[in-house]
């Protein structure tokens, strides 16, 4: 009973305790007018400390602090006035977040933020997905002019909101994008488009800020851009996608095709960051660009995964004052990577392709260019692939009957080069020295076949070169390929297979069969007249290796390569046996052509300097081995 007496008597006091602490709180509280006051003296507590907090932090500027797009007041105005002297005017300005124009070929926004393309949207091209063509979407690309103030800031335009305004100057679009420190003070970009022209004139300009530039410290524009897959293969894509520069007056030179690659470059014409089939190029209108820092980053690691974008390039490059302003006019070009259209702008922006180098560029811009050209003019891509292939198999023909004429003299000749061999096969040198004699009356040298074959090497190469790099196949048909500046692709393979891709193609096939049997034909002929040489490689053997290795080399490399170069090489080859065959069974006659040589026998050759040389280095080396043989008998 005592316990829960107290108990209650606990629970009571507590109750009692907690009232009068109750009481005293409500006592000793302020007024509703003493609160007032209080929260009064507080707010002005803070922003006193933040007031004094801005005067002591350096001079940072942040995209946050651009974000406004109505007037300001007065208080924030005081801010930005802090933190960007006079450029806070522009963040006061309203206006559209972007503008939208379009031409003939393009469809462009600008962007209010930065002043600079936001978008470019080729009108007359899609990606092999049927997706409109887009050098500049999503944020792939900045570009920016990092300058100094006279109060001593640093800042950058793409932080900044320009003012834009859109005018006609006859047929000529002009879209004028002012960054301004006043009505009458600004810096102006000012991009001029023309119909049916993928050249911008683009301008920096600036008007009553030279007050407002610190003309001591640096000004330089910054350009930056990520390549935007527009290919079936990305590989194959990024393998033609480099930035490539001209300098010093007519020199071309690239960064690397993989991996990552910098440079420092003076005199510069123009750089284009160019990918397979269309390009972005700069192009400075007033005087070469001085001291210009290019890099490219190569973004596919794995094909599987990097599948968006293929190289990063980047570009800085400074301007210069000019009385305290800035003026620098450029051509801006955003559109295909062709010849045709490259050339037209005269200023060798169609070296940016890779035509080959030395002769056989030359050989691929003065013959087969043109040529192709008007092929294409009348006929159909692939026919005209076709044609042209049948052209240079009769031009060459004089090649191939040389080398079956040097095959024919060689069969006849076997006899009695085996007879040789036979007659002197403990002296090694002399049956070579009586070999070459028999080669040199009968007119019938290895080398002579060989050196035509030589010949064909320019045409081989730069035929290798045009056929990926001919904007005109691009998504032409032909036949069960739907694009002959890509892989046609009768196969989708579940997996991927190292070297050779996940899919199959029908004309590297097709090539590597013909191949297969013109090397059978010619090269097995030749491995059965190929004397062997004790010390010396077994040609034959190697041949037969080629044989084979040649079609497989064929069918697995060419898989993602252009299927018109492979329809090329299947043509050429198919033609190539058919020549032979002509030759072999209709034109040379070896009857005839053993009493050719027979008749050359009884006639005194008269040998070269380097026959003879050669005959004189072998009779020296015969004449120290019969001695050395002399001397081991004393």
């Amino acid at each position: 009973m005592e316990e829960k007496k107290f108990d209650i008597n606990s629970i009571i006091g507590f109750i009692l305790i907690f009232g009068i602490l109750i009481y005293i709180m409500y006592q000793n509280s302020p007024s509703p007018e003493e609160v007032e006051a209080q929260q009064k003296a507080k707010q002005e507590l803070v922003e006193a400390e933040k007031k004094e907090s801005k005067q002591n932090e350096a001079l940072v500027t942040k995209g946050e602090d651009y974000t406004n797009t109505s007037a300001l007041d007065s208080t924030r105005q005081v801010a930005l006035q802090n933190k960007v002297g006079s450029f806070a005017y522009a963040l006061g300005l309203s206006g559209e977040d972007q503008t939208i124009v379009e031409t003939d070929v393009f469809e462009l926004k600008f962007n209010k933020k930065g002043g600079h393309l936001a978008e470019v949207k080729l009108r007359n091209f899609v990606d092999y997905d049927s997706v409109p063509i887009y050098l500049v979407k999503d944020q792939n690309s900045a570009f920016n002019i990092t300058f100094g103030t006279s109060d001593n800031r640093t800042l950058n335009t793409q932080d900044f909101p320009f003012q834009p305004s859109v005018s006609k100057n006859g047929e000529n679009t002009i879209v004028s994008m002012k960054l301004k420190v006043s009505e009458s003070s600004f810096l102006e970009y000012r991009y001029e488009l023309k119909p049916n022209d993928y050249m911008i004139d683009f301008s920096i300009k600036s008007q009553g800020l030279s007050g407002v530039f610190n003309t001591s410290q640096p000004i330089s524009l910054d350009w930056k851009q990520k390549s935007i897959r527009h290919a079936k293969s990305i590989s194959y894509e990024n393998r033609y996608t480099r930035l490539t520069y001209r300098h010093d007056g007519d020199k071309i030179d690239k960064l690397a095709q993989a991996g990552d690659d910098e440079e420092t470059v003076d005199d510069v014409e123009w750089f284009s960051y160019r990918q397979h089939f269309f390009s972005s190029i700069l192009v400075p209108n007033d005087g070469a660009l001085k001291n210009v820092a290019i890099s490219s980053k190569d973004l596919v690691e794995d094909e599987e995964i990097d599948t968006s974008f293929l190289k990063l390039y980047t570009a800085k490059l400074p301007l210069a004052y000019n009385g305290g302003e800035v003026n620098k006019n450029f051509g801006l070009y955003y559109g295909p990577t062709d010849a045709k259209t490259l050339k037209t702008y005269e200023k060798g922006l169609e070296e940016s392709i890779p035509f080959g180098w030395g002769i056989f560029g030359w050989i691929n811009k003065m013959i087969f260019i043109p040529l192709f050209g008007f092929l294409s003019g009348f006929l159909p891509y692939g026919f005209a692939i076709i044609v042209m292939t049948i052209m240079v198999k009769i031009v060459l023909s004089f090649v191939q009957y040389k080398q079956f004429l040097s095959q024919a003299k060689m069969k006849i000749l076997k006899p009695e080069l085996e007879a040789i061999k036979a007659k002197y096969k403990d002296n090694k040198m002399k049956a070579q020295q009586e070999t070459m004699a028999l080669q040199s009356k009968a007119g019938a040298s290895p080398l002579s076949g060989c050196l035509p074959g030589l010949m064909q090497i320019p045409v081989f190469y730069a035929l290798f070169m045009f056929f990926p790099t001919a904007f005109e196949l691009r998504q032409k048909s032909f036949l069960w390929a739907d694009d002959l500046s890509s892989y046609d692709s009768i196969l989708d393979l579940p997996f991927p297979i190292p070297l050779y891709g996940d899919h199959v193609a029908l004309f590297p096939i097709l090539a590597a069969i013909a191949i297969f049997f013109y090397m059978k034909m010619t090269t097995g002929q030749q491995m059965a007249q190929q004397p062997t040489q004790e010390g010396m490689p077994d040609m034959g053997k190697m041949m037969k290796y080629m044989i084979y290795f040649s079609p497989l080399l064929m069918l697995v490399f060419f898989n993602n390569y252009a299927s018109g170069l492979s329809l090329y090489y299947f043509i050429s080859n198919l033609i190539s046996i058919g020549i032979m065959l002509v030759i072999k069974n209709y034109i040379i006659d070896e009857d005839k052509v053993l009493a050719k040589i027979e008749v050359s026998k009884t006639k005194p050759k008269k040998q070269n300097k380097f026959q003879k040389k050669m005959a004189d280095m072998m009779a020296q080396a015969e004449q120290q081995k019969q001695a050395q043989q002399k001397n081991k008998k004393k």
